[in-house]
């Protein structure tokens, strides 16, 4: 009776290493997309070679490493001839979901104005927590790996948008350890595009 019962006791403690071990496995995607989609980014390239391009500047600097929930990214967007007045900002939460997929959700500050620039000055964000942020509900990006990039898209008609008259955007991003390809555009309630690029995304080279 002893021997079986320490049998059953040694056999369930080697299955629970086991489940432990595979728990604490790095997810190895997860991190390679975070190796690239940290630093700076340009378009100077693309708009010199196509002029209904602009040169747009993107810092996507990862923040609150002490998280354990994912990554996150402060995120500036601004043209190069304004880095100090970046025409967007936002905070992505970017983690896994399902196996095959993973979700970058996206924030907004609250107080923008008070954290321009802090992708070079983390001093700004001292303090500040997701409490300081407001989601964008119906603006995650999902994302999958195809062995040479993460692809994904925004789904729907979901992400609400107000910018030239537009009813809700769309995003659609590809990217690679060198480069980022990003899409969005801005449609009307009855599908006409009103703002964003026309004939595809923006190809931001990583600096």
């Amino acid at each position: 009776m002893f021997i079986r019962f320490l049998l059953v006791f040694v056999v369930v403690q080697l299955f629970t290493a086991h489940a432990h071990s595979q728990t604490l496995k790095p997810d190895e995607d997860l991190e390679v997309l975070a190796r690239w989609m940290d630093g700076s980014f340009s378009s100077e390239l693309q708009s010199k070679a196509d002029t209904t391009y602009f040169d747009v500047r993107l810092h996507m600097k990862r923040i609150w490493r002490d998280r354990t929930d994912g990554y996150w990214f402060l995120v500036e967007q601004a043209m190069s001839t304004s880095m100090d007045k970046p025409y967007r900002q936002r905070v992505y939460h970017v983690h896994r979901v399902e196996e095959n997929m993973i979700e970058s959700r996206t924030f907004t500050w609250k107080n923008p104005s008070g954290v321009v620039g802090a992708w070079r000055d983390s001093t700004l964000i001292d303090g500040l927590s997701v409490d300081d942020l407001t989601v964008r509900r119906g603006c995650e990006l999902y994302l999958q790996m195809d062995g040479l990039m993460f692809f994904g898209s925004t789904h729907g008609t979901a992400c609400s948008s107000e910018i030239r008259g537009a009813s809700y955007a769309t995003s659609e991003v590809k990217i690679l350890y060198n480069r980022i390809i990003s899409w969005d555009r801005g449609f009307s309630s009855d599908a006409i595009q009103v703002w964003g690029a026309k004939m595809g995304g923006y190809v931001f080279m990583k600096d």
